[in-house]
């Protein structure tokens, strides 16, 4: 049972001895549980942490903020980014935000240039906290790393997978490491190549400050130098915020996201249908090998990728699989499943673009569903795809584009996902739109599972540059118990 769930547990338990909420006994005296169900309302507070954006002085880096307008949440509230290492802090100044939203239904941007940019530590309240979404999205015209990357600022955590980084001679990876507390957090990073875990002691009880990042390069943590590694990190004490920077002297490079808790089906959904690269990786945790399915969700159907039709993935060690020019120009989406036995795995997919010195790198994690609504923000009018999946049947699935972060109307589309395809869907412009947008999308039932992505492009110095990140549900809201008051309790 892990920390949140005991939490949970704890927090509900105490919810219905004060309130009384969670009835025992029927009318009829059968003893039957009469709890009504929990209705689902909007989050009140929300934290997210963005990573330090580059060690290029040609950076040049844009962060998106947006809060979707959700009924039911409350009128007034703030939301605000800092410094995590501010010196307003350290000279008794009041921190000066680096963006601060003005309204929920419109985004709002920011920019720093160079290589001095610190990690961010955000907050939202109130109105802004129901499915607050920032980007970080950074361009950088030239030297290792050079091209896009994006990464969506994430909450803290205790436990993250990264199937797909490296110690190669021409990677330079690093995990950054955030702590949002006000005590230092202490962590542990493990490195799995292809014969198993890597021997290191430097990885262990890493300290992390209170309100700080520490970048953590993994070349220093082992000697080995391996193309492809699943790096774990075990948080002991405290949380933190987790994102391994992935930078390629000759590929260019992106950030890769954590992927989704180890599972027996994974989908890594929106892999670009003009990528000329894709490369698998996959780990298994437990002590048991993994035999798995390898398909492709196509525009028209499930696929088996001819000589690639399973992998089996052996127990802790990282696993690669070289699979080409998969989607040969067709919006596509990998989805792995067990060919007899469930074993829980980690994946993502590595993919390039272009061809020769115009080369480019982005990751796919394995993702979660969309669930209820994910968000995705820094849209562009030209250099935006949004890919739709829905593996296990139809769906119907609502795409808005709101307003421009500079002007314009929010627009809306309903698309008809059907079982076993991907879609790239021509996605609602919002009239008159100036400035960027954000994208929300919501399935009209959660019965169907839907996972997407979304994938920005532009053309850097020639390369095809381009990001890719995946929109799980933006924990919008929550569940809460249906109480009632009962003040009797506190007299017994």
């Amino acid at each position: 049972m892990n920390r949140t769930t005991l939490s949970l547990i704890v927090g509900v338990t105490a919810l219905a001895a004060v309130t009384g909420f969670a009835s025992v006994t029927t009318p009829d005296g059968s003893g039957t549980n009469t709890a009504r169900a929990a209705e689902r309302l909007p989050v009140e507070r929300s934290g997210l942490l963005c990573p330090a954006p580059s060690t290029s002085d040609l950076a040049e880096t844009t962060y998106t903020s947006f809060t979707p307008v959700t009924e039911g949440a409350q009128g007034k509230g703030q939301a605000e980014l800092l410094n995590a290492e501010g010196n307003e802090e350290r000279e008794g100044k009041a921190p000066k935000p680096v963006l601060e939203p003005g309204k929920p239904g419109t985004p709002v941007t920011g920019e720093r240039s160079g290589d001095d940019s610190p990690a961010l530590i955000g907050t939202a309240e109130g109105a802004f906290a129901s499915g607050w979404t920032v980007q970080e999205t950074t361009e950088v015209t030239a030297g290792s790393g050079r091209g896009l990357a994006g990464v969506n600022c994430a909450a803290a955590d205790t436990e993250f997978w990264f199937p797909g980084a490296g110690t190669a001679e021409n990677r330079t990876d690093y995990v950054h490491l955030t702590n949002p507390d006000d005590s230092a957090a202490v962590v542990d990073i493990e490195l799995y190549g292809k014969k198993g875990l890597l021997e290191s002691t430097a990885g262990e009880g890493i300290t992390v400050p209170p309100h700080s990042s520490e970048p953590i390069l993994l070349s220093t943590l082992v000697s080995e130098e391996e193309t492809d590694l699943t790096v774990h990190v075990n948080v002991r004490g405290g949380r933190v915020g987790a994102a391994v920077q992935a930078l390629d002297d000759e590929l260019g490079g992106d950030w890769l996201a954590a992927a989704a808790e180890p599972a027996g089906s994974l989908v890594m959904p929106g892999i670009p249908k003009d990528a000329t690269e894709v490369r698998l990786v996959a780990f298994t945790p437990g002590g048991t090998d993994a035999d798995l399915k390898v398909r492709l969700a196509t525009p028209t159907g499930l696929i088996t990728p001819a000589g690639n039709e399973t992998l089996r993935v052996k127990s802790g060690m990282t696993t690669a699989l070289d699979l080409g020019d998969i989607t040969r120009g067709e919006a596509g989406s990998l989805v792995l499943t067990p060919t007899s036995q469930a074993v829980p795995v980690v994946a993502a997919v590595r993919v390039v673009r272009g061809k020769g010195d115009a080369q480019e790198t982005a990751f796919v994690p394995a993702a979660n569903p969309v669930g209820t609504r994910a968000t995705a923000v820094g849209n562009t009018a030209k250099g935006t795809t949004l890919s739709l999946t829905a593996p296990d049947g139809t769906a119907k699935v609502k795409v808005t584009a709101s307003a421009g972060s500079e002007g314009g109307e929010a627009a809306s589309e309903t698309f008809t996902i059907k079982a076993g395809t991907t879609q790239d869907v021509e996605l609602p412009v919002p009239d008159g739109l100036k400035g960027t947008y954000a994208l929300t999308v919501e399935p009209a039932s959660a019965a169907t599972p839907v996972y997407a992505s979304r994938t920005l492009s532009a053309k850097t110095n020639g390369v095809p540059a381009f990001t890719v990140q995946t929109l799980p549900d933006d924990r919008g809201t929550v569940s809460v118990p249906d109480a009632d008051q009962d003040l009797t309790i506190l007299q017994r």
